[in-house]
């Protein structure tokens, strides 16, 4: 239970934070150009389409490119949240008092972890509203478009665990989220530098990006879902570990 009050605590101190409110707005209203933007290319590419067979729809016009824009965007703004989860605690000298407190590491951890997410979650539902609206006039594929969600739930998930990690290692928010930035940015694009060699497979293998692009297809696999399972297990340990560490110091 101390879990999910630690969570609730971290959530409300982000509704009370006019950065994470400029953030929110900032992303609902890049993302509705987003929308209208793929919506009026789809409209546009109507009279070619028609001629088509099997022409792509709607859902591939609109719906997954707005979600792909979606982890982009959220993936340059996603460090600003996660920058004071541990550091501002740190710099604030309430970390101590956290610390002494009759719970475990790893309910701290977890607690702010999730309180985080849920406002990503939020972030999220509301972006997946505007393809939604399009269901009052057109047909979505469902199950391609349930893939892609998932996919950027996870992916988001990764990205607040990897920002809760650089967090523990600073207090310095402004640190904390350059640092983010770099290693999800390195993980991005880890894939390019890939070819038919074994070591470049595992870069391959080891890219955030690899990953959510084969839910972006539609394929839902679940060597894909553990890999992000995995890595968010491994930087909430690390974090655990960091913090335990700080904790038998003092």
């Amino acid at each position: 239970m101390m879990v999910f009050t630690l969570a609730a605590r971290e959530l409300r101190s982000l509704f009370l934070s006019p950065l994470a409110w400029a953030i929110l707005a900032a992303v609902q209203a890049l993302m509705a150009y987003f929308f209208l933007w793929y919506l009026q290319e789809f409209s546009d590419l109507q009279p070619q389409l028609m001629v088509i067979e099997n022409a792509p729809g709607i859902t591939q016009w609109v719906a997954m490119p707005l979600l792909a824009t979606a982890a982009v965007v959220l993936l340059v703004v996603g460090p600003l949240l996660t920058m004071r989860l541990i550091s501002e605690e740190r710099r604030n000298q309430t970390l101590s008092l956290l610390m002494s407190a009759p719970v475990s590491m790893s309910e701290i951890v977890i607690g702010k972890y999730l309180g985080v997410l849920m406002f990503f979650l939020i972030m999220v539902a509301l972006i997946i509203l505007m393809p939604l609206s399009l269901l009052f006039g057109a047909t979505l594929d469902m199950g391609m478009f349930a893939s892609g969600v998932l996919g950027l739930v996870l992916l988001l998930a990764s990205f607040v665990a990897v920002g809760l990690y650089m967090s523990t290692l600073t207090n310095q928010p402004a640190v904390a989220a350059i640092s983010t930035f770099g290693v999800l940015l390195m993980l991005w694009i880890a894939n390019l530098a890939s070819t038919s060699t074994e070591q470049d497979s595992l870069l391959s293998y080891l890219s955030i990006l690899q990953h959510y692009q084969a839910m972006m297809k539609g394929v839902v696999n679940t060597g894909d879902i553990a890999y992000y399972l995995l890595f968010i297990s491994v930087f909430l340990v690390l974090s655990v570990r960091h913090l335990d560490a700080q904790r038998l110091q003092k």
